[in-house]
């Protein structure tokens, strides 16, 4: 065994190892660097022998061989050359190193015939060039075929042996001495070889190890670690090099961008860990639903759908819709069955978009059109889309360009007592009239204002107005006023209101601040920080728009609410709809158990006021009372006796 295990130690030394690709590509690219430079040695020195036997030696001898050898080393030249600088495949490269260690053999083994071949002619001074030349040939050869270490040892052995035997064996003390000298100097460069050798193998390995722990990064870099789906940086890096593409080869590249609605709920009521396991399903849905087009998760619970084939618009819809329907099915989960949907919005290249910016800003614009329109379903980015754009961008720049201390103003549409018919305050509306515009909409301005992140710009005069004009009213009348998400989410924001406030000689207590649910989808605890600061100042916090949102009982638990306030949606026609019925009695029902006073707005006929009091609603806001008053009329309102509904709803 131990025979064995010797031998095949031999063999592994003396052959051109396979194991390691990497390892053969780097061998193969340092030699075709340094075979030109062994065979220009190796002819140089072999014609300068050649030379000083030219009048001793046969032609054949000095001229013939050296010739051959010059023809036979040149096409190696030309062979290493033309590879010069090339990045082969492993079997490529273990092939020629294969070749040039048996061509080593042959090469070593006729260079040292021919040298001994010349001995015979001449004096000591020929003799002792023989001896130079093989001595000096052998060292610069190990040395240019240092890196295929086998070819470099069987040169050593070929040339080194003859050369030790032939010239021990002459017995010229002289000839012995060279002998004895070269075979040590050969021994020291072997060491320094194998040294080299070892120092060029690690460091092959070393650049492996680095470059597999790169790619590990890399991978972790672009790998979302909860849904295994690449992750935000893989997703623009992956679009930009397929949009590259489609611009290239005339193709329509198609991106989807999804959001889960109703996730921020789950998280609330089941906990964090089911949010995430809840994710992890979506991503298997949502990967096992595409062929050949690639998911990415972006983040929290929103993902992108990139498709380099992209179907005809009306198809492209119908396939986006069939994903946001295998998305919509229950999730098993061992806590309980989880139900949410998935809007999706949609932009193509090169249709309405042309740079990687415009296709996910578009795609970003249509999924708030599906959040709005078509919650669960697709909606493609259109001309109409870019039209609203277009003007929501004008609406943008002139909103930061406007003087806005004299272009907005205020309005109040009362809040009233329906069991005594009394006024017990006002709610301040936001209206905008500017010289290029004209009048433009709360909703349309406000929603602009939010996405642009320029809403509390809009907050402070209009708080300040509101605050001026509910400061000469009575006493007993109360003030309620629109904070957006935007204003809650920062200390500095809450600071600001709370200065305001205070300057104004209103009393806190009389403020009611209306905050809707879409302040939850940010930062929960700031907003619940915020929130408690102005309630400790006196105000009254009422959740607006109340059922409209995804907000959890456990939440609205967590805040010191005063107040919450139905929306209109649920009251239209509520004396003609079982349904809605149904639900603003359920919602009256809750306020009571909550402690927690009810105001039902938009409230616009006598009929709906008649269901309402039916149900034992109260507080009532709406176009039955009167639509929104300037600060002129307010007073006027006020002085009124009596308020005849019937005449109020006609307006």
């Amino acid at each position: 065994m131990k025979k064995l295990s010797a031998r095949q130690k031999l063999q592994h030394f003396m052959s051109v190892q396979s194991d390691n690709p990497d390892l053969l590509k780097a061998q193969y690219r340092a030699f075709t660097r340094q075979m030109p430079m062994m065979y220009f040695i190796l002819l140089s020195s072999t014609w300068a022998l050649a030379i000083t036997h030219m009048q001793l030696a046969p032609l054949w001898l000095t001229v013939g061989i050296p010739a051959l050898f010059t023809a036979g080393c040149m096409l190696r030249v030309m062979f290493w050359w033309r590879t010069r600088g090339t990045d082969p495949k492993p079997d490529v490269a273990h092939a020629a190193l294969v070749r040039a260690n048996r061509l080593a053999i042959g090469i070593a083994s006729v260079f040292t015939v021919w040298s001994f071949l010349l001995v015979p002619y001449g004096n000591a001074y020929t003799q002792s060039h023989v001896a130079f030349y093989m001595a000096i040939t052998v060292i610069s050869c190990i040395f240019c075929l240092m890196y295929v270490r086998s070819a470099a040892f069987l040169v050593a052995l070929i040339v080194n042996g003859a050369f030790v035997v032939f010239f021990v064996a002459s017995k010229q003390p002289t000839f012995i001495a060279i002998a004895i000298n070269v075979l040590l100097v050969c021994a020291g460069m072997m060491s320094i070889l194998l040294t080299n050798y070892r120092n060029f193998e690690r460091m092959v390995v070393s650049q492996q190890r680095t470059e597999a722990l790169s790619n590990e990064n890399l991978q972790l870099a672009n790998i979302d670690s909860l849904t295994e789906l690449p992750n935000r940086r893989a997703f623009f890096a992956h679009l930009e090099a397929e949009l590259e593409k489609a611009k290239v080869d005339g193709t329509r590249l198609a991106l989807g961008v999804i959001d889960l609605d109703g996730f921020k709920p789950v998280n609330d009521l089941y906990g964090h860990s089911v949010g995430d396991r809840l994710l992890i399903k979506v991503s298997r849905r949502l990967t096992s639903a595409l062929k050949a087009s690639r998911a990415f998760r972006l983040g929290g619970d929103e993902f992108a759908i990139v498709a380099p084939i992209v179907p005809e618009d009306d198809q492209l819809v119908a396939n986006a819709n069939a994903i946001s329907e295998q998305l919509r099915a229950p999730y098993q989960m061992p806590e309980g069955t989880v139900h949410v949907s998935a809007s999706m919005g949609i932009a193509v290249f090169p249709n309405l978009a042309s740079t990687l910016e415009q296709l996910f800003d578009r795609a970003d614009y249509a999924l708030y059109h599906a959040k709005k329109t078509r919650r669960g379903g697709a909606v493609l980015f259109d001309a109409e889309h870019e039209k609203q754009i277009n003007i929501e961008a004008h609406i943008e720049h002139l909103l930061k360009q406007a003087d806005l201390e004299n272009e907005l103003s205020v309005v109040f549409q009362p809040i009233v007592d329906v069991c005594n018919q009394k006024t017990v305050g006002f709610e301040a509306l936001a209206r905008w009239s500017n010289p290029t515009l004209g009048c433009v909409s709360p909703a349309q301005f406000f929603s602009i204002a939010e996405r642009a992140g320029i809403v509390s710009s809009l907050t402070r005069p209009l708080l300040k107005k509101a605050l001026a004009t509910a400061s000469t009213w009575e006493e007993h009348l109360r003030l309620s006023f629109n904070l957006s998400a935007h204003d809650l989410n920062s200390c500095e924001g809450v600071l600001s209101l709370i200065g305001i406030i205070e300057s104004s000689g209103f009393d806190a207590r009389r403020l009611d601040l209306e905050i809707t649910e879409t302040a939850f989808t940010l930062d929960f605890e700031q907003v619940k920080q915020s929130v408690e600061v102005l309630r400790r100042l006196g105000c009254g916090i009422s959740l607006d728009d109340f059922g409209t949102g995804y907000s959890s009982l456990t939440r609205l638990h967590a805040l010191p609410l005063t107040k919450i306030k139905i929306d209109r949606s649920f009251v239209t026609d509520l004396h003609e709809k079982p349904a809605s019925y149904k639900i603003v009695k359920s919602l009256l029902t809750l306020s009571r158990d909550m402690g927690l006073e009810c105001v039902v707005e938009g409230v616009e006929t006598p009929e709906e006021l008649a269901a309402l009091r039916g149900l034992g609603g109260t507080l009532v806001q709406g176009y039955v009372y009167s639509p929104p008053l300037r600060e002129e009329n307010v007073s006027e309102f006020l002085s009124r006796k009596s308020i005849d509904i019937a005449v109020a709803g006609q307006k």
